[in-house]
């Protein structure tokens, strides 16, 4: 087994960058991407300083067994559930981005849509086949955790995939320039 949780995207690493802020608490650095080994392993390795308090930052992925091929942002993975958030993270990340869906600005609200919709998609790729909800195992963190024992039901697929269509519609709501006509 791998010791380094794998990065399956460039999308994916950043978000959980992004989740994992610097000790004094900003998420601001300009990160630098590179291959290193590491205990005999290529892994990839994202630096950079703090831009608030100029704290050394670093973390270390495993590669992919086979590249995803990336589209439009944001493709966090492919077929296989992420090794770096858990299915309540994910769901956490979807409601808080469909959350703060901007009003006036119909670009940045698909945008906003769109990684939900992505989000909701990951939490989906941890029901097993033949399952019809996320199973223990794939809560791992607090976060995730909290997530799921104040809303258990939410896990269950058939919400996730109404929850995950009407993200994905509403995305296609708001395509830029059509609300001019509204």
């Amino acid at each position: 087994m791998m010791p380094f949780a794998v990065a399956r995207t460039r999308d994916e690493a950043h978000l959980y960058l992004d989740l994992h802020p610097c000790t004094c608490g900003s998420v601001e650095t300009t990160w630098e991407t590179t291959l290193a080994q590491s205990g005999g392993e290529l892994v990839s390795r994202y630096s950079g300083s703090c831009a608030d308090c100029g704290r050394q930052r670093e973390f270390l992925f495993g590669l992919p067994e086979r590249e995803t091929l990336t589209g439009e942002f944001p493709t966090f993975g492919g077929s296989e559930p992420s090794q770096l958030l858990d299915a309540g993270e994910w769901l956490w990340v979807a409601d808080l981005t469909a959350g703060n869906v901007p009003a006036d600005d119909p670009a940045a609200a698909r945008q906003a849509l769109t990684i939900a919709t992505a989000a909701v998609e990951e939490v989906v790729k941890f029901v097993p086949p033949g399952e019809d909800e996320v199973p223990d195992h794939a809560f791992w963190s607090a976060q995730g955790r909290g997530v799921r024992a104040a809303q258990p039901g939410r896990f269950a697929l058939d919400r996730l995939l109404v929850v995950r269509d009407t993200y994905r519609d509403l995305a296609a709501a708001h395509v830029p320039g059509m609300d001019d006509h509204a």
